[in-house]
């Protein structure tokens, strides 16, 4: 069965460079038809494979389910990059429809007793198959996942479940269009020179290119996009404004009226619940990290508090010199959320005697990206050529070929940097076409990765280079460690191809490689000053380094708290008002007054559009933990280009993605699993490893 002729093939028949979508012949009013008849070829496959005559093989059901649903996958990852990467208010409505249909139409699949039976007769004589690792693998992911659908429920509680996961897409759908409506629509406009004062001309450029987007012409925008809002709130010297800003920030999607998220919170958070114990587990938490390498929420927590401890005590320690600064300039107030980043900028420059406006130079976002490319090539052979002409989703969008050491294409990758309106924040990475090697119904024989990444930054005015921060530099490391985990994947089925691995290690391969950003040779080559081509100093390098734990208790305050409440929240047997437990979760752990959470409950887009880290904002610390001691491989070599490492590295982390368990995988690349020491001194918490 194929799409009807009267859709606009350009949705599923991608015929641009190497295979690229032809994003200039896809209309916002072609995906609603697309959609429909997609789901339609997916079911017709389904009904095939769950009622073929043939007695169950590993090719007739997990292959054939495995390549089922190419259509609906293409639609799907061109209206979802849409959604989020470049939104309208069409896409926005079309998107409220096509969650709960989408989660309607996997619930169908995940409880086709037909289906299941034929997968569970597979799983139950799994032992004499003859099926490698791999295949095992992947079967016993098709089978845990129609578990976790409900198959083995009765009927009345199967149609419960599909009703609750219908509701909860639609929830997380307006949940994070709500943030994005208040990101867009609450905007600071300044003007006066006291409004301004102490801003840096890289800022102030930034700002006035937004203003002009949103039509202020002659002022300057404080926006509450990252890129923004937080060298505003280092920068500024007028205390009242950065206040405003500051609660501006905190407040998405907690203003009442049509953008208002804590019903959203509550309603989701209850039905979570219901959910996991419809399936027989006693918290959603539970269920959640049934397929994880921290297996269950005590296991996370005690990572948590374990360091939780620490970032508190040293917290304090920061907030004391903070206060120190504030006196000394003759004023009387304490620490506020508001005050910290501006008072540990002006520490910083006092302690390390260098500040981020001095650093910003040297940190060309054209140079970051070179960088990020060469580590690849010194790491694992790839080189990336820049594609100009060829159309993407956005004029700003660019497109690379990734080729390997013998010339041959092996993936596609287009960057999408720059802030706008119409993209919500964060950044991240995802894909159009995932690495496999299976047989297609058209003949072809696997296909190659089609990654992209999207980041916010601040986007210059015409004619100026676009600066970045030091953490903007190392989101761009970050993300495109997401993306070599896409590029470099080297495996059979796409269902565990590339980032297709567990929540807890899928931010190895990203956290990883931000290591590589601050290598001595990497920022001597690259962090160049963007009028005169000069390196960055040795003396400034030497201080970068030396503060890379600066300002530490803070940052992992800010991330640890998150990922209690977080936990706190799926694990509760009863939520009750969820803002007054975020409070109440704050203050039973002691939370300074003068730090607020990275992500506040009504913004925690990670946790509630959608669940993909749900019960599982704790991974990025549970991922570090395996990073630093990764890293500490390298330079126990000597080398952080050390070559038979980073054979190692490729062949057992960034290639494997979820063919193998991953706790086997770290093994085969390290020989061991790793205790926390090594990223609590990466952190600056405990004293070195010597």
């Amino acid at each position: 069965m194929t799409v009807s002729v009267s859709l606009n093939p350009a949705l599923v028949h991608w015929t641009g460079h190497e295979g690229l979508p032809r994003f200039e012949s896809v209309k916002d009013e072609d995906f609603a038809a697309a959609f429909d008849a997609a789901f339609a070829v997916h079911e017709a496959e389904i009904d095939g494979i769950a009622n073929n005559p043939e007695p169950p093989t590993f090719d007739n059901t997990v292959v054939a389910l495995e390549i089922a649903g190419g259509d609906l996958s293409r639609v799907s990852a061109l209206f979802w990059n849409k959604a989020g990467a470049h939104t309208n208010d069409a896409i926005q409505a079309l998107e409220r429809e096509i969650a709960p249909k989408m989660s309607r139409h996997y619930s169908k699949i995940g409880t086709n007793a037909a289906l299941f039976a034929r997968i569970n007769a597979l799983w139950e004589k799994r032992g004499v198959l003859g099926l490698d690792i791999e295949a095992m693998r992947v079967l016993e992911r098709h089978w845990k996942g129609f578990v976790k659908s409900g198959a083995r429920l009765d009927k009345p509680e199967q149609e419960r479940l599909a009703a609750i996961n219908e509701k909860l897409a639609s929830l997380g759908a307006k949940f994070g269009q709500n943030v994005l409506a208040d990101e867009k629509n609450r905007t600071l406009l300044l003007a006066s020179e006291e409004e301004l004062a102490g801003l840096p001309d890289f800022l102030k450029d930034a700002m006035a290119g937004a203003a002009r987007e949103r039509g202020a012409e002659d002022k300057y925008a404080v926006t509450l996009s990252r890129s923004i809002i937080e060298p505003f709130l280092t920068f500024s010297e007028s205390r009242e404004m950065r206040e405003r800003a500051f609660k501006a920030w905190i407040a998405r999607g907690e203003n009442g009226g049509k953008t208002e998220n804590r019903p959203i919170i509550a309603e989701t958070l209850s039905l979570r619940a219901e959910k996991a114990r419809l399936l027989g587990y006693e918290s959603y938490a539970a269920l959640k990290l049934d397929d994880t390498m921290a297996k269950t929420p005590q296991a996370v927590n005690d990572l948590l508090m374990q360091v939780w401890e620490k970032a508190v005590a040293r917290a304090r320690e920061e907030e004391a010199e903070l206060a120190g600064l504030i006196a000394a300039e003759g004023r009387n107030h304490e620490v506020m959320p508001w005050d910290w980043r501006h008072y540990a900028e002006k520490l910083r420059a006092e302690k390390f005697s260098f500040s981020e406006s001095e650093l910003k130079p040297y940190l060309q976002l054209e140079k970051i990206i070179d960088a990020s490319f060469e580590v690849a090539r010194r790491l694992f052979g790839i080189t990336a050529t820049e594609r100009k002409g060829i159309a993407a989703y956005h004029p700003d969008v660019r497109v690379f070929e990734i080729r390997d050491p013998r010339g041959k294409l092996v993936a596609l990758f287009l960057g999408d940097y720059f802030a706008r309106p119409s993209k919500r924040s964060g950044a991240w990475m995802s894909s159009f076409q995932s690495q496999h090697k299976l047989k297609l119904k058209n003949g072809a024989v696997g296909e190659i990765p089609i990654v992209y990444n999207v980041c916010n930054f601040a986007k210059p005015a015409d004619g100026k280079p676009a600066l970045l921060s030091l953490d903007d530099a190392r989101t761009l490391f970050h993300e495109f460690g997401h993306a070599l985990h896409g590029m470099l994947s080297n495996v059979t089925y796409p269902s565990v191809s590339g980032t297709g691995v567990s929540r807890d290690f899928v931010e190895l391969p990203s956290q990883l490689y931000e290591h590589w950003l601050t290598v001595p040779d990497i920022l001597k080559t690259y962090a160049v000053h963007y009028r005169t081509g000069e390196p960055m100093p040795e003396k400034l390098l030497e201080k970068v380094l030396a503060a890379r734990t600066f300002n530490s208790g803070f940052a992992t305050v800010e991330f640890t708290s998150s990922a209690l409440v977080d936990m706190a929240y799926h694990t509760a047997e009863d939520i009750g008002e969820p803002m007054a437990m975020e409070a109440a979760i704050l203050e039973r752990i002691g939370m300074p007054r003068s730090i607020v959470m990275r992500h506040r409950s009504p913004h925690f887009l990670h946790v509630f559009s959608g669940d993909g880290y749900s019960a599982g904002y704790y991974s990025y610390m549970w991922s570090e933990v395996l990073d630093a001691d990764a890293f500490a491989a390298f330079e126990e070599t000597g080398d952080p280009f050390d070559q038979e490492m980073a054979a190692r590295l490729k062949t057992h982390i960034y290639s494997v993605g979820g063919a193998i368990d991953p706790e086997d995988a770290y093994k085969a690349f390290r020989g061991k699993l790793p205790r926390p020491d090594a990223m609590l001194a990466k952190r600056g918490l405990v004293a070195p490893i010597l």
